[in-house]
């Protein structure tokens, strides 16, 4: 209807009608509303979108730029930084920096496609993808959901092997720090790192029993608190020891035939097995793709999610590749040829040994965190296998029956002694097998290599390719097959590299019963 103006035939007032007399009457047509295009629907959908709800029924997304490259960064940032000065010493100044920056690049580029991936079919209006393995199954399908997810779940299932050997050596170097300084130097304090690694394996088992992880949210927070801090000292160190030593060390080209290192001689066969194994711990610690659409999911729209995302991704790289080059530039700058797998066990016992104390400590709790955030994404495979068995032995008690039981301070919990088993002898397998081969660098090595090319590379430029229907043979689909197949052979390379140093490894160290 047109508004009121004098041109109204008639007004009420107090109940009487009341007759305009000076003026002209005129018939009112009421204007039929224009029937929307299937165009103008698209655009206009979001302004129908509830103010509690979003366009999938779940409530309103609240994600921001900057809550996604924190959440990016603090996933990014962790126990692969501790392995770079040892990489960087591999491959000298030249290829060390170089190559990090171009694994930089690579994940920058996969992971703008990644982004693209997060709804279906359009980036803007097409179906919510919530997970990596979600968009794989909605845009490729088939066979390659199940390959994806037993990578997915391998690397997770190494991930945690990782972690436990990582956080014992901390554990370990605490203990030994404070024995060398009790004795002034005179007992080398050697010990076992399977108690530690018992011990770290007995608290994940308590933190896998708990069925929401929305329960331990300030888990994340303090993880992500601990890893800045342990990377924070570990550079700062760095630069106190190049301050110290008044010069820079290293090479041109990397580590020195001759030598001496844990696992031996350095010869000349052995440096290209350690520059190969190099290669697959800086993969490591840029690993971060099987998350960044379970970030992107937190993100709000408008504008489009995928936008904001990208944005985020190149701040999250950037920043976190300025912090690697740091750490790895100046770990190898302190140490040399002598950079240790581990920065933070490099500085030996020596002053300031309690704020090494501080940094491992800083480290075991990050690993307690993330161990307990890895096993969030493995979550569905705990699910699929105990809603299986629960209709496989539907009356069979120990699987299907709950008893409850009174925590103090903390309410009811619902004991399932199958999930109390399975989840049990998920850890358990992993601290089995990291006592077996305590070596951090090989198996990060090992990871990286694996997940790389698969995770990083492979899946999101496939969905890419699909979502996009880009023409075979075209330039386009030919340069992302050759970026795909060219980090295929850098993971392969890397794979054979890290293999070839647990060979090596196995020579010296004995199963279960290392002493450091």
């Amino acid at each position: 209807m047109l508004s009121r103006s004098r041109t109204l035939p008639s007004r009420i007032h107090h109940g009487i009608i009341e007759e305009r007399h000076d003026v002209k009457h005129y018939l009112q047509v009421e204007v039929q509303p224009k029937k929307p295009t299937e165009a103008e629907k698209a655009i206009n959908i979001l302004s129908n979108y509830s103010k509690c709800f979003d366009d999938d029924g779940r409530s309103k997304r609240t994600g921001t730029f900057w809550t996604a490259s924190a959440h990016i960064i603090t996933a990014v940032i962790g126990s692969g930084v501790l392995s770079l000065a040892w990489s960087v010493a591999q491959l000298g100044w030249i290829a060390g920096p170089l190559v990090m920056l171009l694994f930089a690049l690579v994940n920058l580029y996969t992971s703008n496609l990644l982004t693209l991936c997060y709804r279906t079919t359009d980036s803007v209006t097409g179906h919510r993808n919530y997970t990596y393995m979600e968009a794989v199954k909605n845009i490729l399908g088939g066979r390659k959901v199940k390959i994806s997810g037993l990578i997915q779940y391998f690397n997770l299932f190494g991930i945690a092997i990782g972690y436990t050997i990582a956080a014992s050596v901390s554990m370990m170097a605490i203990k030994r720090s404070n024995c060398y300084h009790k004795s002034h130097g005179e007992d080398p304090c050697h010990m076992s790192s399977n108690g530690y690694m018992i011990t770290f394996g007995t608290a994940e088992v308590i933190f896998s029993q708990i069925p929401d992880f929305d329960q331990v949210w300030w888990l994340s927070i303090v993880a992500a608190i601990m890893s800045f801090t342990y990377s924070s000292v570990g550079l700062g160190l760095d630069i106190g020891k190049v301050a110290e030593n008044r010069s820079f060390k290293g090479s041109l080209t990397g580590i020195s035939i001759g030598t001496v290192t844990q696992a031996g001689t350095v010869t000349d066969t052995q440096k290209i097995w350690r520059s190969m194994q190099a290669l697959g711990a800086m993969a490591f610690a840029y690993s971060f793709s099987i998350i960044l659409i379970e970030i992107q999911d937190t993100i709000k729209s408008p504008p489009a999610e995928f936008k904001t995302m990208r944005k985020a991704t190149v701040l999250s790289v950037a920043v976190t590749t300025v912090f690697y080059l740091l750490c790895g530039c100046m770990g190898y700058a302190a140490f040399g040829d002598n950079a240790p797998g581990n920065l933070l066990t490099g500085f030996g016992f020596y002053n300031p040994y309690w704020l090494l104390d501080i940094a491992n400590f800083a480290i075991v709790v990050h690993l307690v965190g993330a161990y307990q955030n890895m096993q969030v994404f493995c979550q569905p495979l705990f699910a699929f296998v105990e809603k299986w068995c629960a209709r496989k032995w539907a009356k069979n008690g120990f699987v299907t029956s709950e008893y409850k039981i009174a925590v103090p301070f903390l309410g009811v919990y619902q004991l399932n002694l199958f999930r109390l088993v399975c989840r049990t002898g998920f850890v358990l397998s992993t601290t089995i097998i990291a006592m077996l081969m305590p070596f951090f660098n090989d198996v990060v090595g090992i990871l990286g290599a694996f997940g790389f090319w698969p995770l990083t590379v492979y899946f999101p430029i496939d969905m890419y390719i699909s979502q996009r229907k880009i023409p075979r043979w075209s330039n386009r689909w030919l340069g992302l097959q050759l970026l795909s197949f060219t980090c295929l052979i850098v993971s392969v390379v890397a794979a054979v590299g890290s293999m070839a140093g647990v060979v090596l490894d196995l020579k010296t160290y004995k199963p279960f019963k290392t002493s450091y």
